[in-house]
């Protein structure tokens, strides 16, 4: 590729697994950098909803003020409209107060205990102005046990004793998670590059079974395993590899450099999205790529501004009242 030339490439996504919350797919024909910059966008620019102003009327529970607002504020609500929200800093239609229906989401709370049973204050005691933005129900979550649970509490807030009052108001906003991690959907986002492995066949004919064995064991993980009918060593789960290389040093230990290879693909990534629930995990992929493609058309846009200014000089600039 000559200096300065580029060329375009076409980044295509296969679907392993899909859940509400978990996603696992495939990324090729494309670089680290891109792969990388989707991780960063899933995790801190998606935009969710989260409570970001409490004012407490009654609190005589064990736990203070502040304590209680920042529990609230970790509190998952659904987002599928963050999108199509303004920023409270945006909104024209209550000057940037933040406290309207077209930037914010009004809660409120009313919890008393009236008998000597501990009562438990959860998400699930948070009324919402607005229907589609409520706390993450986790009922149809694979870790919640519906044998020990007749119905879902919710996340819990606080817990009352007889005689203990919670009353408050709280105010939730379009956010990201750059700004505060409430506001991230985002559990989790990595990716590996894809693995490449590649066994000597010639190389492994010379080794004892017990040195196959031994070969395979080496591998922390079960990347490898003997097929039963031929004895030969066999990749099961190639991307079980962690980028270890306990296989490789083990093939060296036992005097046999390049017994096995393993490359890592430079243009093949595997990713896996964990949501929080506050937006589903095949949103949270299609939302970033659109506020990626956003962000990039803005840096093209700067550049067609420099280009300009190069090209016609004070006129360009003068022209956007620069």
């Amino acid at each position: 590729m000559e200096g300065g030339a580029s060329y375009q490439r076409f980044p295509r996504v296969k679907i392993r697994e899909l859940k509400d919350d978990y996603a696992k797919f495939e990324l090729r024909d494309t670089d680290a950098s891109v792969a990388n910059a989707l991780r960063r966008v899933m995790i801190s620019e998606v935009p969710t909803i989260a409570i970001d102003l409490v004012e407490i009327e009654v609190n005589s529970s064990v736990l203070n003020d502040e304590f209680l607002a920042h529990r609230l504020g970790l509190i998952p609500l659904t987002s599928e409209r963050a999108m199509s929200m303004r920023f409270s800093r945006d909104c024209d239609a209550c000057d940037g107060d933040g406290q309207c229906e077209f930037c914010s989401v009004e809660f409120h709370l009313r919890a008393k205990c009236i008998n000597d049973q501990t009562l438990d204050v959860t998400s699930k005691d948070l009324y919402s102005s607005d229907h589609t933005v409520v706390p993450v129900d986790f009922t149809d979550s694979p870790a919640f046990d519906n044998n020990n649970n007749n119905e879902s509490k919710g996340i819990i807030i606080v817990k009352l004793r007889r005689g203990q009052e919670l009353r408050l108001r709280a105010i939730a906003r379009k956010g990201i998670g750059k700004d505060h991690a409430k506001w991230s959907p985002a559990a989790t986002v990595t990716f590996m590059y894809e693995p490449e492995i590649h066994i000597n066949e010639d190389m492994m004919e010379t080794l004892t079974l017990e040195e196959k064995k031994n070969l395979v064991e080496s591998s922390p993980t079960r990347v490898f395993e003997i097929d039963p009918d031929t004895q030969q060593v066999v990749v099961v789960d190639p991307e079980a590899y962690t980028y270890d290389d306990e296989v490789l040093k083990k093939a060296e230990a036992m005097g046999k450099p390049g017994l096995v290879e393993i490359y890592a693909k430079e243009d093949s990534f595997i990713f896996t999205v964990e949501s929080t629930g506050a937006v589903k995990a095949s949103n949270l992929v299609l939302n970033a790529i659109e506020i990626l493609k956003q962000k990039l058309d803005a840096v093209r846009l700067a550049e067609d501004t420099v280009e300009a200014d190069e090209q016609f000089g004070e006129l360009g600039a003068h022209m956007r009242g620069g």
